[in-house]
């Protein structure tokens, strides 16, 4: 039977004396440096405990599937331990690659640990992850899903990588280190692997790493409808300048911000109405923490906000097509930035 596990934990488990593999692992995640440093270091583990024979492959739709089943079966001329990779990027196999998944997990049921094999893919959606060869190796693999880095957990990530290269600094100045690599796993770990270089171990200055940490943030939509829902009203503004620089277009911008209050609106009338919220909520598929944040921003502003909102919306659009507003700045992303924080902003009052 599967079982799932945390990335440190399976990774110190492997790294001991005498260590038990299992003959199927699934990597699953998206964040490109937590795969990485996962397969590495359940690569390193093995070439520890005798896997020395290794078989590389990279997989998709389009991919002839019989060379993962021939690697699996074949059996090594010098009796080593093996240790077989298969990655797919794209995580869609396509028809052959399901059904060589689904004989591969069968395979692993009945297999000894002289061949270990190890599937990385990125995170699943909903339907793929339902489908009959993703419901096999969750059934028979040890499963390592990498939870992404959350910027509320980011300063804290990069405390315990610092700590790991024996050098600290204070948490205020770990909170400006996040906030120049947000949305940036792999660069984050750059500037950390620098920061060891440049300085010695112990204590850092914030000076010295104000002078080191390049602005490597990468900001996204989802980020920036966070930071708004949240109420975070420099974050917002943040992302929002670093969308612009990267040229993200504006009328996808718009579009985010823009439905994000339509939605809004609606259920705020509905709230005032007395109608069921939470029934609303799966209407218009908001789960999770999207749900949290929508029902604190409910909570923090009056439904009076709401109507101004969306007109306020509508203007932008006619700005953005070169249509003149009255009342309103002729830039745009000017009163983009207006929009966004009618919704940050902390005030109850309209």
């Amino acid at each position: 039977m599967g079982k799932t596990i945390d990335a440190a934990r399976l990774l110190n488990q492997l790294s001991q004396p005498g260590a038990h593999f299992d003959s199927l692992y699934v990597i699953t995640g998206d964040e490109p440096l937590l795969l990485t440093e996962t397969g590495d270091g359940l690569r390193a583990a093995a070439r520890q405990a005798g896997y020395t024979e290794r078989t590389s492959l990279v997989m998709d739709a389009r991919s002839d599937w019989t060379e993962l089943s021939g690697a699996a079966r074949n059996i090594s001329l010098f009796g080593d331990r093996r240790l077989i990779e298969v990655r797919i990027p794209s995580g869609k196999p396509g028809k052959p690659g399901a059904d060589a998944l689904q004989a591969l997990a069968t395979d692993a049921a009945n297999s000894g640990n002289d061949t270990v094999t190890v599937v990385t893919l990125p995170r699943l959606d909903k339907t793929t992850r339902n489908s009959k060869w993703a419901g096999a190796l969750w059934q028979a693999a040890t499963v390592v899903e990498l939870a992404n880095v959350s910027r509320q957990a980011l300063p804290n990530w990069i405390g315990q990588r610092l700590a790991a290269q024996k050098q600290s600094t204070d948490p205020n100045t770990l909170a400006w280190i996040a906030d120049r690599v947000e949305g940036n796993l792999l660069a984050a770990h750059q500037e950390i692997m620098k920061l060891g270089l440049l300085y010695p171990e112990g204590p850092l200055q914030p000076h010295d790493i104000e002078q080191a940490v390049l602005n490597v943030a990468r900001y996204d939509l989802f980020g920036l409808r966070d930071a708004m829902l949240a109420g975070e009203t420099s974050r917002t503004l943040t992302i929002l300048a670093g969308l612009k620089a990267e040229g993200e277009a504006l009328p996808l911008v718009l579009w985010a911000i823009g439905e994000e209050v339509r939605v809004l609106a609606r259920l705020a009338q509905a709230q005032a109405q007395g109608h069921n919220l939470q029934g609303l909520m799966r209407e218009y598929r908001i789960f999770g923490p999207r749900e949290n944040l929508i029902r604190q921003t409910l909570g923090r502003l009056p439904a009076t906000v709401w109507p101004a909102a969306v007109q306020h919306a509508h203007d932008i659009d006619r700005l953005i097509k070169g249509v003149p507003v009255s009342g309103r700045l002729d830039d745009p992303w000017e009163e983009l930035a207006r929009l966004a924080l009618r919704v940050a902003r902390p005030s109850r009052t309209p």
